[in-house]
């Protein structure tokens, strides 16, 4: 069972994070330019690596990274149900464990979806991709890359960041309040992502 979060507490000050994702660009990209978008005194404190593993080992990769840096105060991994048959079983494990993980379902476009105002009911990635490339060339005029560098930079300029979290979150109570015996991928056009962006912004 997902744990729920504690509403309303300020976040103390930022310590040491690592965040791990697989090899896909958007979510290693995307973090990445959170990190650059924090005081310089505090990047040093918030490390994203991208480890090519099997999904399935997903967790342990994090545990070791974690034993090997114990200076890391939270390890967090990042990934989306897209095309991964063991999503609920990866997430249920990680938070045994005591790993955080930002997923989304079913890919990360749907919490990009979010900084333009909506979240729209998307059960397949594809469906999710496409339409949000829509969104995105409407915003900036050319074409949506998955590989973008700077889609984090791009995302804040024309997005809104405060409003995505609070769309993700409303999304994610309304599933936790609805139908909170639902696994993951069951939660529709939902994801957690938000909560680690959203307790990174609180603490700097």
């Amino acid at each position: 069972k997902r744990r729920r979060r504690l509403i309303g507490q300020r976040a103390p000050e930022l310590g040491y994070y690592i965040i791990i994702t697989d090899t896909k660009e958007t979510e290693k990209n995307y973090f990445k330019g959170l990190r650059r978008s924090i005081p310089s005194h505090l990047q040093r404190k918030l490390v994203v690596k991208t480890k090519r593993v099997d999904m399935g080992n997903f967790v342990d990769v994090a545990l070791e990274e974690k034993n090997k840096n114990p200076n890391y105060a939270q390890p967090w991994i990042v990934f989306d149900r897209d095309q991964v048959p063991n999503f609920d079983q990866i997430i249920e494990r990680a938070e045994k464990k005591g790993i955080r993980v930002g997923w989304t379902n079913p890919c990360i476009e749907i919490w990009f979806f979010g900084h333009f105002g909506e979240m729209p009911m998307f059960k397949e990635s594809r469906q999710c991709f496409d339409k949000f490339k829509e969104v995105f060339k409407s915003k900036f005029n050319h074409e949506y890359n998955k590989a973008d560098p700077q889609i984090y930079e791009k995302l804040k300029e024309k997005g809104d960041l405060k409003q995505a979290i609070s769309i993700a979150e409303s999304r994610y109570r309304q599933y936790m309040r609805d139908q909170p015996q639902n696994p993951a991928s069951a939660m529709i056009s939902c994801g957690t992502i938000h909560q680690l962006v959203e307790e990174i912004n609180n603490k700097i």
